[in-house]
C-alpha cells in the first residue's frame, strides 16, 4: 500500500461524482439525483501544492469544489457495497475545478462536460492520506476558504450516496485500479474565483492544502 502515496502516477483515471450533496444541487438549481452522476477527468488534470491553478482560455466563471477523494488500493470490479472498503487504499483531498460557464452551456445544449471539468490543472490534490487516519469517511468535516474567507463548510455525513455505495456503483461500470481516484462530491458554497485568489482547503484537522489561481 505504501506505493499508493504516488497515486497520481499510478492511477489511470479520476472518477467524479456530481450533485452528491442536496444543498449543492439546490444552489445550482439541479434536481436531487436518484442514482450517482459520474463523469471523468483525465490524469493530466492533476496538480499538487506549489503548482498554480490556471483559468482556462476563454473561461469567465471558474468555480471551486472541495471534495473527499478515495484512492483505490486493490483492483475492483462489480463489488458489493458491504465489501467496498476492502478495496480502499487511502484518501486524499481534491478540488474539482469547474468552468461553470462552459458547464452551464453544455448542460443547456445536452453536450458533455469534458472541457468544463477536465482542463489542465482542474484536479488539485493533497498528499496521500493513510486509511487509518479517516476511520469513517462518511463523517468527516470538509472546508474551503478563499483569501481567508470561508466559502464551503460541510460534512461527508450529508452526502446523498455513501462512500461505500459510490465505490460499489462505480465498479459496476468501470474496473477500479490501484491509484485510481474517486472524488465524492462537494458541499454547497461554490463560488467564482479571480486571478490571484488563494484557496485553502482541508479535511477537518487531518490535512490542508493551499493553491493560488493564476
Amino acid at each position: 500500500m505504501s506505493k499508493l502515496s504516488q497515486f497520481r502516477e499510478l492511477g489511470k483515471k479520476i472518477i467524479c461524482v456530481g450533485r452528491n450533496y442536496r444543498e449543492h444541487a439546490a444552489e445550482l438549481g439541479n434536481p436531487i439525483p436518484s442514482k450517482p452522476i459520474l463523469f471523468l477527468k483525465p490524469t493530466s488534470a492533476y496538480i499538487t501544492e506549489g503548482q498554480m491553478i490556471k483559468i482556462p482560455l476563454g473561461c469567465s466563471d471558474l468555480n471551486h469544489e472541495v471534495e473527499l477523494g478515495v484512492v483505490i488500493g486493490i483492483r475492483a470490479s462489480k463489488i458489493k457495497q458491504e465489501e467496498a472498503m476492502k478495496y480502499v487504499g487511502g484518501f486524499a483531498l481534491g478540488l474539482d475545478m469547474t468552468a461553470r460557464d462552459w458547464q452551464s452551456e453544455a448542460k443547456k445544449n445536452g453536450h458533455p462536460w469534458c472541457l468544463a471539468k477536465g482542463f489542465d490543472t482542474s484536479c488539485p490534490v493533497s498528499a496521500f492520506i493513510d486509511k487509518e487516519k479517516i476511520p469513517n469517511p462518511n463523517n468527516v468535516d470538509i472546508w474551503l476558504k478563499v483569501n481567508g474567507e470561508t466559502r464551503q463548510s460541510g460534512n461527508t455525513k450529508d452526502m446523498i450516496f455513501s462512500v461505500e455505495h459510490l465505490i460499489s456503483y462505480a465498479s459496476q461500470y468501470f474496473t477500479l485500479e490501484p491509484g485510481d481516484l474517486l472524488l465524492t462530491g462537494t458541499p454547497s458554497g461554490v463560488s467564482k474565483l479571480n486571478l490571484g485568489d488563494v484557496i485553502q482547503a482541508g479535511l477537518g484537522n487531518i490535512i490542508s492544502v493551499q493553491f493560488t489561481v493564476s
